[in-house]
């Protein structure tokens, strides 16, 4: 017979764990102590509390070797997947060799290591080792990784360092022409949504220029064409806007950005105009505000004319400021090269993207 004996002190300390305590568990074993220590029956403790007497019998032993603080002890048993010993194995090989579906991961996995594993279990597994089902990303076949580079450390970053100071205003500019169609995306829903596709392919032009600190987001819109014209339009708008300041525009090698009418406006103006290297768009901080756009306006949505398309639109360039938080993550100043990792970081898996500055 286990025979325990109680101070007021303890009986005090059982009470107060006995309904303070965040794990059930815990208090379920302070009220079969407390009840043990006003001379209740075992049996009586038992049923009240649920439990087999070996379990009241465990809880007596665990007090007797270790008072309270032995109580709140959890020890769960916890399994472990046979897997975690091959999980080196694994993951080089899923590193090199991305798998399409938890099926396919299921039968790689038993011809690696020998082991046959279930959907749900496989599934866990990957999970918990950090693997994420993740959409491709695309870059083009013509990118340049060692001028990225370069232009990142040497052109693009110094000028962004002094935007950071308040000295020179840097915008990125880029042209977005949103055609009036359907925009699939995956949404919640009980049964497959069916959403209608307008007829017609006009479109809404955006010709943008966006502050890489303030996000502030200076535009140029058209239905008919993006050209010369409009780069000079957007030009003028920004050169008012910053009067006493230097202004760098980081632009790709769009012919209308490029021609002479632009660079003699912008020297005139005195704005600089660095053009990115070819096929970068990783580099172009307006990219990932495109894509937020179709995301928050046009993604799985209906307009059955035109004018309410470009509505939606330009009410949401508008509305920018009322996403500063989501804006704050996406429009950060972390660029990624064509493996995917942040520029001056060390590559460690050629696989990880994230949403931040993704390849659009």
């Amino acid at each position: 017979m286990i025979r325990l004996e109680f101070t007021s002190d303890q009986i005090k300390t059982l009470q107060h764990q006995a309904y303070s305590h965040p794990h059930p568990f815990v208090q379920r074993k302070m009220h079969a102590l407390l009840m043990k220590s006003a001379d209740i029956p075992h049996n009586k403790i038992t049923k009240s509390i649920g439990i087999s007497e070996n379990t009241l019998r465990s809880y007596f032993i665990q007090y007797q070797h270790g008072g309270i603080e032995e109580l709140k002890r959890i020890n769960f048993y916890k399994p472990k997947s046979l897997l975690y010993q091959h999980q080196s194995t694994i993951e080089d090989h899923f590193r090199q060799n991305p798998q399409y579906s938890i099926k396919e991961a299921a039968h790689t996995i038993k011809k690696l290591t020998g082991i046959k594993r279930g959907l749900t279990q496989t599934q866990a597994f990957m999970k918990s080792v950090g693997l994420k089902r993740l959409k491709t990303g695309g870059k083009p076949a013509k990118s340049d990784h060692v001028k990225q580079t370069e232009f990142h450390n040497n052109v693009l970053q110094p000028k962004l360092d002094e935007a950071k100071q308040g000295a020179r205003a840097v915008y990125f500019i880029d042209a977005a022409h949103f055609v009036h169609s359907l925009f699939l995306a995956f949404v919640w829903c009980f049964s497959r949504v069916f959403v209608q596709s307008p007829s017609g392919r006009s479109r809404f032009n955006v010709l943008g220029a966006i502050n890489a600190i303030t996000h502030q987001l200076i535009t140029v819109t058209n239905t008919s064409y993006i050209n010369a014209n409009s780069v000079c339009e957007l030009l003028h708008k920004l050169a008012k806007l910053h009067a006493n300041t230097p202004i760098t525009l980081i632009l790709d090698n769009a012919r209308y950005q490029k021609c002479v009418i632009v660079t003699a406006l912008a020297q005139q103006l005195n704005i600089e105009l660095l053009y990115l290297p070819s096929y970068s768009p990783n580099l172009n901080l307006i990219e990932r505000l495109w894509k937020f756009v179709k995301k928050k306006c046009l993604n799985g949505r209906y307009y059955a004319t035109f004018a309410e398309f470009t509505v939606a639109i330009t009410n949401c360039l508008e509305s920018l400021p009322e996403y500063e938080d989501e804006l704050k993550t996406l429009l950060n100043l972390k660029f990624q090269d064509l493996s995917g990792n942040h520029f001056g970081r060390k590559t460690v898996n050629n696989n990880n993207t994230d949403s931040n500055g993704a390849l659009y």
